[in-house]
Parts: C-alpha cells; sequence; structure tokens
C-alpha cells in the first residue's frame, strides 16, 4: 500500500529539483530546443507548472472524469493565465508557490478523498491517489527533459551534484 504521506513528500524533491533546473539554466536561453520536434526549455518549464497545478486544482475540486473534452477547455483557459514566455525568475517562484500552496491542500483531504475512483485523460480508472502519483510521475517526465537540457549546455543537474558531493565526503 501507498501511503498518501509518501507520494506527497516524495513530490517536494522533484519539485525542489525541477526549480534548481529552471534557475541554473541560461534565462537568455529559454527558447533552446534540443529537437525541432520538442518544446524548447521554457516551454517544458511552463508545461511542469501548468499541468502540475491545473491538474491539482481539479482534483481538490472532485473532477471525477479527467478525460472529459469540457475539462481540457477549463485547462486551456487556466493556461492561458501563464505567460507564454516567462522570465526564469517568475517561473521559479510560481513553481515554489504552486508546490506550497498544493501540498498542504492534498495533505489536508481524508482517506476516503484519495480511495475515490476517477477517469484519468486515458479513460483509466484509477484512484485519486494514483491521480496524484500521475501528476508527480509527469512532472519527473519533462524534468527529465529539463535535465537533458542542461546536459546539453554543460551544465551539471542538482541531482548529480547533490551525488557527487556525497561520493567525495565519504
Amino acid at each position: 500500500m501507498i501511503r498518501v504521506e509518501y507520494v506527497l513528500d516524495s513530490w517536494k524533491p522533484v519539485r525542489q529539483d525541477t526549480i534548481a533546473a529552471v534557475e541554473d539554466f541560461p534565462a537568455s536561453e529559454f527558447d533552446y530546443r534540443p529537437a525541432a520536434d520538442v518544446m524548447t526549455f521554457g516551454e517544458t518549464a511552463r508545461h511542469i507548472l501548468a499541468a502540475g497545478t491545473a491538474l491539482s486544482k481539479f482534483l481538490l475540486a472532485g473532477v471525477e472524469d479527467f478525460s472529459s473534452p469540457v475539462l481540457r477547455e477549463e485547462m486551456k483557459a487556466q493556461w492561458a493565465a501563464i505567460p507564454e514566455h516567462p522570465t526564469q525568475e517568475w517561473l521559479g517562484k510560481e513553481l515554489r508557490q504552486s508546490m506550497e500552496q498544493m501540498i498542504p491542500q492534498l495533505a489536508a483531504q481524508p482517506p476516503e478523498f484519495y480511495a475515490g475512483i476517477i477517469t484519468r485523460m486515458d479513460r483509466a480508472h484509477i484512484t485519486r491517489l494514483e491521480m496524484v502519483q500521475s501528476i508527480k510521475e509527469h512532472e519527473m517526465v519533462h524534468r527529465a527533459q529539463l535535465f537533458f537540457c542542461l546536459r546539453m549546455k554543460g551544465i551539471v543537474p542538482a541531482t548529480t551534484r547533490r551525488r557527487m558531493a556525497q561520493q567525495a565526503s565519504r
């Protein structure tokens, strides 16, 4: 059994490393696109913020069908509130704030909330806790894209810097 506290606590360092990637990447190169058919670094960071925030808000609001075309339109409307080309400083601040607001709200939900079954975007029937895990995993996928861009620019991601520091202290 996966505990709610574990899922929420494990999301925090994922977000911290996402923020570190945003803050480590040269602000002047947020339009860097590692391949023609993928998002730029800035678009990926914006997507992490927009998707994580919107999906969490909808989950907390009691949405049960994430595959609904109406919900897709509501998501687009929420995403429109985020600047198309946000600055590095703005993205870092908003990524922090969204996590600081979202985690306590999610943690305050009763066990019954997390046991409830919802329909994910792909029409799979999952629990709300599994949806939170899916949102976190979605961020991890895109965080890996940010890390790849960092590496392409010769920048070592925060996760690797921490591991290297631990190895050096042994």
